[in-house]
């Protein structure tokens, strides 16, 4: 965790680079129980509840770790990797010290059930953030070209 240090933003509290990530470095692995998409808490709360699709019907809940702090934004630095249940937050570029660390959580969704209003403040906002098949295609063919893509959202790049 020297790596990464929390600190309070306009949007409570995230996650903040404490040394220079390049392209492709691995920034954190994500922990949590899993479960079905049945097995999550009706009402969702999407400030509280720290789910994170990583299959067909596969979520992984909250750890209660950093790995539950990691931002959205519409122009992110990092994005997941998924290997099987392992679930890895990579740097889609290079990362600066002190720079806030902010994945784009489109890139795992797709259930038509979620969606969010988004506050990331980035010049590229979609002002909600919906299943990776409402992204526009040139933007699911970058990150599909980031590799942080999962595998049951490939069906969406032409």
């Amino acid at each position: 965790m020297a790596d990464l240090i929390v600190k309070e933003t306009e949007n409570g509290k995230g996650i903040f680079s404490n040394r220079r990530f390049k392209k492709g470095d691995k920034i954190f692995e994500f922990k949590g129980k899993f479960f079905t998409f049945d097995q999550l808490p009706t009402p969702y709360d999407e400030v509280e509840d720290h789910y994170v699709q990583i299959g067909k019907d596969l979520y992984m809940g909250p750890s209660g770790r950093e790995d539950d702090l990691f931002n959205h934004s519409c122009n992110p630095n990092a994005g997941l990797k998924l290997n099987g249940r392992k679930v890895f937050l990579i740097a889609i570029r290079n990362i600066e010290k002190g720079e806030e660390i902010v994945w784009d959580y489109s890139t795992t969704m797709d259930e038509d059930e979620f969606e969010m209003v988004c506050n990331c403040g980035s010049k590229k906002c979609r002002k909600i953030v919906r299943d990776f098949k409402h992204l526009p295609e040139k933007l699911r063919q970058r990150y599909a070209k980031s590799g942080i893509v999962p595998r049951y959202n490939l069906k969406y790049i032409k």
